[in-house]
């Protein structure tokens, strides 16, 4: 991922404690394409880098947070004429680890606020942000800057000191 994880989620580090340089363990990127298939193919991602990383246990928890936020970027930051389409991918899975922290980020390419919302008795939609903010430890977004455009969603899952 180099440097370009590390600009993407710059707004994030200012809402946490500060992260002493030696507790960086490992970070790990993954392009999605603009299908819905993406989906599947982030969980997968997800399964096999928190299995590298000695994270098991969180899969469960972070899979449903990586889906929903992923399911989000296709379903309302990718303009219906891209959907399907050949082209490099606009949707972007970051997973960074830390002695003490997961963070499981989504770039895409709106710049929409994204909304958790209250869905509507027996309605399946607007209840994505609301998982994300149950099952992981903190959330948030924040627009690019710079060459990028579009924005970053992320979920903070706190590990067990170990």
């Amino acid at each position: 991922m180099g440097t370009e994880g590390s600009t993407v989620l710059s707004p994030v580090w200012r809402e946490l404690p500060p992260i002493e340089p030696s507790v960086v363990s490992h970070s790990a990127s993954c392009a999605l394409p603009p299908r819905f298939e993406a989906v599947r193919t982030a969980r997968r991602f997800t399964r096999a880098t928190l299995t590298q990383w000695g994270l098991n246990g969180l899969f469960d928890d972070a899979a449903l947070v990586v889906s929903e936020l992923v399911t989000n970027s296709m379903r309302y930051a990718l303009p219906a004429e891209r959907m399907g389409a050949e082209y490099e991918p606009p949707v972007r899975l970051h997973l960074m680890r830390w002695t003490t922290r997961l963070v499981c980020a989504v770039r895409d390419p709106s710049e929409a606020c994204p909304v958790a919302g209250e869905a509507a008795a027996g309605d399946e939609r607007g209840r994505g942000l609301l998982l994300v903010e149950s099952f992981s430890d903190d959330w948030g977004w924040h627009p690019l800057a710079g060459a990028l455009h579009g924005k970053v969603v992320w979920a903070l899952f706190r590990l067990p000191r170990g």
